[in-house]
């Protein structure tokens, strides 16, 4: 077969990739057990690759687990002898030394740097991404209520271990299967169509929370959608937490007398009820639930630490042409602690996300298909910190005042801690210190992004030529059957 012969095989039969990205090696395996008894119970075997961002110390330590772990579809694992060797063959074809260090970036052990190894070695295939801490299943109202007209989703809190919700499984592939890469005239009648969700506990075009909220809805913006769009990204719903940001997670526990530390969750995001949507915008998008259409490629996934790595594929997919769906499916978000940063390190981090998402919205210039281009470099105003340090500072002094009224020693204990901790992570709260440092992290961040977005077609061109003609680096672990 001729690499003109694969290359029109790749195009016109996709392949269907399962991917977890993770660093947390240690726990995966359970992920990838539950995900593979669920896709055999309702019929599917997709390819399943591990993306691993773990240290060379843990894979030692943790990889026996995923190792013998036994599989119904095939099992494929790409750690860190496979990154190299990936990042050397790029490096080769690539020959010139100066972009050595901006791959390295791109594909740097990050929120995005570990998702775009993921759109490399998905190219010409549908990709189902869940993070290393979902599950197949959701937590459902035992009497779900039905749904106002423009209602897609209704979710409220509920206590952990209360009654009044049980689990309830869906079939995940199969509801993506009904959407990606097909057109909105094809896709099954029971999807509403608009321009956008507005969620009523979100601020819509930075995603960011409007405090934290004991049920919240997810309302349809009417709009006419093409039928002859793509749906090239979609996503499930999901419960346990509802992608909610850490400065919520603090609210829970301020508000919750009887919790004594930030990383616990006392409270469950619950759906109540909820049906699929094809939109012309997803100001949602949730990429830890994520499948997308990545036939001919796709942008590349900011590569930061700071946990937007997924808003340039909001801006991306308002160009005409192409759509996002919320499919009839839904899965449940563990929240695992472990090797999770402290919740005032968290806080700092989406802080600097948000500041960042107006800021590159506010600068947009352009969109193609395989990138975006905007015109902010990474200024940050005194009055950008300024707003930064007047909500902290709020939260600071509610930390303090609940510590001051906790019944329970150990209760004052992590207030204080979480308190203090606040205070570090924003350097003291000192307007001039803060500014400082404010811009030096944005400056780095926007650096790397905007270089990553110029270079990526190349790389999605020598990737895609190479996966046709030998595949790219990776450890088949369990055959199909096995």
């Amino acid at each position: 077969m001729t690499d003109t012969q694969k290359a029109s095989k790749f195009m016109n039969d996709p392949d269907l990739y399962f991917v977890v990205p993770t660093h947390r090696l240690r726990d995966v395996s359970e992920t990838i057990h539950d995900y593979d008894e669920h896709f055999w119970r309702n019929g599917h075997s997709p390819q399943m690759i591990v993306f691993d961002d773990s240290t060379p110390t843990n894979v030692e330590k943790y990889f026996t687990n995923l190792e013998q772990l036994k599989t119904r579809s095939d099992l494929f694992y790409v750690g860190p002898r496979q990154k190299e060797e990936f990042l050397g063959y790029l490096n080769s074809r690539l020959r010139n030394n100066r972009l050595e260090p901006l791959v390295k970036n791109l594909f740097r052990p990050s929120y995005g740097g570990n998702r775009n190894y993921t759109l490399m070695y998905s190219l010409g295939g549908l990709m189902v991404s869940s993070d290393d801490d979902m599950r197949p299943f959701a937590l459902m109202e035992d009497s779900p209520e039905s749904l106002e007209s423009d209602e897609i989703s209704r979710g409220r809190l509920h206590k952990v271990g209360k009654n009044g919700y049980a689990r309830k499984s869906f079939d995940i592939m199969s509801a993506f299967s009904d959407v990606l890469g097909k057109r909105v005239s094809d896709i099954p009648e029971n999807y509403e169509q608009g321009d956008f969700l507005l969620d009523t506990a979100m601020e819509l075009e930075t995603n960011a929370t409007n405090g934290l909220t004991e049920d919240n809805t997810m309302v349809l913006q009417r709009g006419r959608v093409d039928d002859n769009a793509v749906v090239k990204m979609a996503q499930t719903f999901r419960s346990g937490t509802n992608d909610i940001d850490a400065i919520d997670f603090v609210d829970m526990f301020l508000n919750d007398d009887e919790q004594v530390s930030p990383d616990d969750l006392n409270d469950l995001y619950v759906l109540v009820n909820f049906r699929p949507v094809v939109t012309n915008k997803n100001w949602r998008m949730d990429c830890g639930v994520a499948g997308y259409d990545n036939t001919f490629g796709l942008p590349p996934f900011f590569p930061t630490r700071l946990r937007f790595e997924d808003y340039i594929y909001r801006l991306w997919i308002q160009q005409e042409g192409i759509v996002a769906a919320h499919v009839d499916a839904a899965q449940h978000h563990t929240k695992s602690n472990y090797m999770r940063n402290p919740p005032a390190s968290e806080v700092l981090n989406e802080e600097i996300a948000n500041l960042l998402k107006r800021k590159i919205k506010s600068s947009l210039t352009s969109v193609d298909e395989l990138g975006i281009s905007f015109d902010y470099t990474g200024e940050v105003t005194a009055q950008d910190a300024e707003e930064i340090l007047e909500k902290i500072t709020s939260l600071h002094r509610r930390a303090l005042l609940a510590a001051h009224s906790a019944k329970s020693q150990d209760r004052i204990d992590a207030l204080r801690l979480f308190a203090a901790n606040l205070e570090k992570a924003f350097y003291g709260f000192e307007p001039d210190f803060f500014q400082h440092n404010l811009l030096r992290i944005v400056d780095d961040a926007i650096g790397v992004i905007r270089a990553s977005i110029e270079l990526w077609p190349t790389l999605v061109e020598i990737c895609y030529f190479q996966k046709v003609r030998n595949g790219l680096p990776m450890l088949r672990l369990s055959e199909l059957g096995r």
